[in-house]
Formats: C-alpha cells, structure tokens, sequence
C-alpha cells in the first residue's frame, strides 16, 4: 500500500501574502536598479558635459613667424645686456607684428586695421621668446623662426566656437575683375546660385536678419566681403590677396550668422588668419603649454603649473599632520579612553565637527594661523594646516568605526598570550583595521582636495606667476584656480576651466590609486 500524496497548499490567505512579498522584492530590485541608473547617468552626464568643453583646451593655433633677430629692436645700445634683452617684450612684438605687415601690406597707412592685425598677437606671448634669445645671444642678428599662440578670440573662430558658421561651396569663376579699388567682381554662369537659394532659405526662417551677417568668400589667401549678388555675379569688398586668386577657382562661402558688431574678431581679422592658415604659416598643435605655464590674463598664454605644485605641496602638508594625528586621536577614544563623560562631550563634539561647513574653518584658519601666529598668507603650510582641521573628524570617525570593526576575540587571543594593551592594538588590532583607516584617510584627503571656501579665506586666491618652491612660497590650488577662471567673462576661459577641473580630476585618482595601493599593500587577513 502506497503512501497517499500530500494534499495541496490551498490557504488562500497564505498564497496571497506569498505573492504580495515577492512583488515588493520585485519593486524593490527595481528601485535600487533605477537609483544605480540615475546615478550612473548623472555621472557620465556631468564627465561628458566637462569633457567635451575641456576637448577645445586639449589644442590651439600657434602662428610662425621667420624674422631677423635686428640688434637695434631687441638689443639697441645701452640695453644689450641678457637681462635687458628678456625684458624687452616690446621689442620682440614690434618684431612679429612688422613681419605681419609685410604679409599684408595693404594694412599698411591705415591705423584701425594696423591695430586689428596687431591683435592677431598677444603682446605677452613673446616673453618665453624674450627669455630664449637672452639665454643665447649669439641669435641676436640671425634669421629665426618663432612661433607663438594665436589671440584667444581667433583661436576660437577656427575651432568653431565664436559663432554659428554655414559654409557652402560656390561653382567655378570665370572671371575676377578689381573695378574700383578694394572693390572685385567675380563672374560665372550660376555660380552664385547654390549662394542665393541658402541666403533665401535663411531669410525665410529668420527674416531680415540675415541681411546682417556677413558673408565672406575666399579663394586660397584671397578673401572678400560680399556687397551684392545675382546668379551670375558677385561683388565684394576684397580683404586679403587680389582678383586673380579667384579665376578659375571654387570658392568657399562662409555665413557668419553674428554681426561683426556682435563679434570679437572683425571681418579683418578672420581674412587675415585664413589667409595665414592658407600659407601654411598656421597650425593646430597639443595644448601642452596648459601644464607648463603659471597663470596668465590671457586665456592662451596662462597654463596650471603653479595650481599643481600648490595643490600638491598643500595637499603634503595635510596629511602629514591630519592621517597621524587623525589615527592616535581615534585609537586612543577607541581603545584607551575611560568611559566618562568628558569622553562623551569629545565625541559628540568630533561627530558636529564633521558637519560644520568648510567656510567656518577658513575663518578660523584666517584669525588664527595669519592673525594671531602670522603665517605667510596664500602659503601652502597654512592651507594645509586649515584642511587638516577640516578633515580630522572624518578621519577620525572612519577610523574609530575601522577598529570596532574588529573582532574582541582578537584583542583577547593576544592579551591571553601575554601581549599588554599596547602591543596588542599595534601588533594585531591596526593591522586588521588598516583597510578601514586607509578608506577614512581617502576620504577626508579627497574632501580636502576639493574645497575652496577655506582657500580663498586664507588669500590663497591670489594671482601667482611663479611656480612655488616651499610650503612658505606664495601659491594657489587646483580648485581656487577652477574658481578664478570660471569668473572671468571671456569665452575662452571656459574651456580652459573644464581643462582644471580634468586635471583636477586625475590628480585626485591618482593619490586615491596611490592610497588604495597601500592599502591593499599592507592589509592583514585573517
């Protein structure tokens, strides 16, 4: 005789729960993979907005210029000594901007547009220069060739980033006559038509403003000014070159959709540059000079290396004083402290330190280490010294949490075998924690590394030449330097921003990856 088969479950109630408790772990598998989603999202969002803005930071144009080194411009008689020569900034731009002259002579006799082709070149830009020659004097009187960053506001145009551009390849001109002076007339059956139908097209769409902009045309180093057209003609003011670069050729027709009022560079100015470009004498190179340079007024002459030297030096001087004394501090609460109420008062006092905004430690930072021990101001030691006080209670709490974490059968095992407290917190209870602290450690250098409420507080704001030497040396940091650019009204300084906070980025990888390495160098398991 078999056994009869169980009877089946057949509580309603039961079934019901049943299905009610795996629905919710449903939602709240979903929850939790929504919130990663979200939060995964917003990161590449933000990693992508900053990258693609710090892209136009990774290059720029550099101009060339082949000049003779005349002794009477850059070491006239009285003023030829190295240290005269370095500082003879006006002389070497006088220099490079007579060579610009020469390029386009029709600039010449008239002074608003000797003065725009003079801006095509920052005056400072010619200091490294300056400095190379004085180093070696024996190229004073010699051909050179120099090359030097473009202005910031061109160096934008090429990149595309001053003003929506439409561009349009035109058919072949027959003919290019100068009828008047300044004045060309370019002829060829519909070539200008493809021209007027995408004129037409826009004005449909935005109306007389198109009117506005302007259109010009160019033909190798020969660029116009459009005046007025048909289908088969087309008459423009000539910029650069002559007539007779557009015979035979397929011009390139750009729709500046601002008006030159509206813009930074003038019509001038971009005809000039294409021109340059067209001979060669114009070239796209590495930005390497954003990592080598100190800051500057000028977007593409100022460069991080002072804000990562100070960063780095700061960043030195916290945590020699905050990891040490971050750690006794939270082994001696944790292991050695009596249970009393001053020892509640120090804790509860350590827990609200956490959460007191940074700015209130660069107020204190400023009365006490500038007013009353009078620290150099802007200097790395006082910035370390404010950033360890701001990340001491985070170190302290990771840590503290870190050593509860361990098992008291450790802490008995070792007293058991005759080890006193101390050998048995140093010997065997640190080492099994030292995962847990390392993490405190990179999280409270990590917050330091950020902050820039306590810097500016301090003066550390200030603007900084040079590179700093020692922890004394005035200096600035990384995210001050973010703060200072983002201020400035410029375009170009935004990408340059994007740029920082990049670097910024990495360097903070790269002490996190140094700090996790030691911690997985020393880790003790059990």
């Amino acid at each position: 005789m078999t056994d009869a088969a169980p009877a089946p479950f057949r509580n309603e109630k039961a079934l019901k729960r049943l299905k009610k408790r795996r629905a919710a772990d449903t939602r709240f598998k979903f929850y939790g993979m929504s919130a990663i989603a979200f939060a995964l999202a917003a990161l590449s969002l933000l990693i992508i907005s900053i990258l693609s803005q710090a892209m136009s930071a990774a290059t720029y144009h550099i101009v060339r210029y082949d000049v003779v080194l005349d002794p009477a411009v850059i070491a006239p008689p009285g003023k030829d000594k190295p240290a005269d020569v370095a500082r003879n900034i006006d002389g070497f731009y006088d220099l490079l901007r007579d060579n610009l002259l020469q390029t386009f002579p029709e600039v010449q006799g008239n002074r608003l547009e000797t003065r725009q082709l003079g801006d095509l070149l920052t005056r400072l830009a010619v200091l490294p220069v300056a400095k190379s020659v004085a180093a070696n004097p024996t190229q004073i009187g010699q051909e050179m060739t120099i090359k030097v960053p473009l202005n910031d506001d061109l160096d934008l145009y090429l990149k595309g980033a001053v003003s929506p551009e439409a561009r349009l390849k035109l058919g072949t001109v027959e003919q290019g006559i100068e009828t008047t002076p300044g004045r060309v007339t370019l002829s060829g059956a519909n070539a200008f038509k493809g021209l007027q139908s995408l004129i037409a097209a826009q004005r449909a769409e935005v109306g007389d403003a198109v009117d506005a902009r302007s259109i010009l045309v160019t033909a190798g180093k020969s660029t116009g000014r459009v005046v007025s057209m048909s289908a088969d003609t087309l008459e423009m003011d000539l910029l650069t070159g002559s007539a007779s670069d557009f015979k035979g050729a397929r011009p390139l027709a750009r729709l500046i959709a601002l008006p030159e009022s509206q813009r930074n560079v003038s019509d001038d100015q971009i005809a000039w540059t294409l021109a340059l470009k067209d001979m060669g004498r114009i070239s796209r190179v590495p930005h390497f000079s954003l990592l080598t340079h100190t800051d500057s007024t000028y977007p593409e002459l100022a460069g991080a290396l002072a804000a990562i030297v100070g960063s780095l030096l700061t960043m030195l001087v916290t945590a020699f004083i905050a990891i040490p004394v971050g750690i006794f501090a939270s082994v001696y609460l944790e292991e050695f402290a009596p249970r009393n109420r001053l020892t509640e008062i120090i804790e509860v006092n350590i827990n609200n330190l956490a959460a007191v905004p940074s700015i209130v430690f660069g107020l204190l930072g400023a009365a006490v280490f500038l007013g009353f021990f009078g620290l150099p101001r802007s200097a790395p030691l006082v910035g370390g010294l404010v950033l360890a006080l701001l990340t001491l209670p985070t170190i302290i709490i990771a840590s503290r949490a870190a050593l509860k974490s361990v098992p008291p059968s450790i802490r008995a095992a070792a007293l058991g075998v005759g080890a006193s407290k101390m050998q048995s917190v140093f010997h065997h209870v640190l080492p099994v924690a030292g995962p847990g602290i390392f993490t405190g450690a990179i999280l409270g250098m990590a917050r330091a590394l950020g902050e820039t409420a306590p810097l500016l507080l301090i003066g550390m704001v200030a603007f900084v030449a040079d590179v700093p030497t020692g922890p004394t040396d005035e200096s600035t940091a990384l995210p001050v330097l973010v703060y200072s650019w983002a201020t400035h009204a410029e375009r170009a300084w935004e990408p340059m921003t994007a740029a920082v906070i990049v670097i910024l980025l990495m360097f903070l990888i790269t002490m996190n990856g140094i700090v996790v390495f030691l911690r997985r160098r020393f880790e003790r398991r059990w």
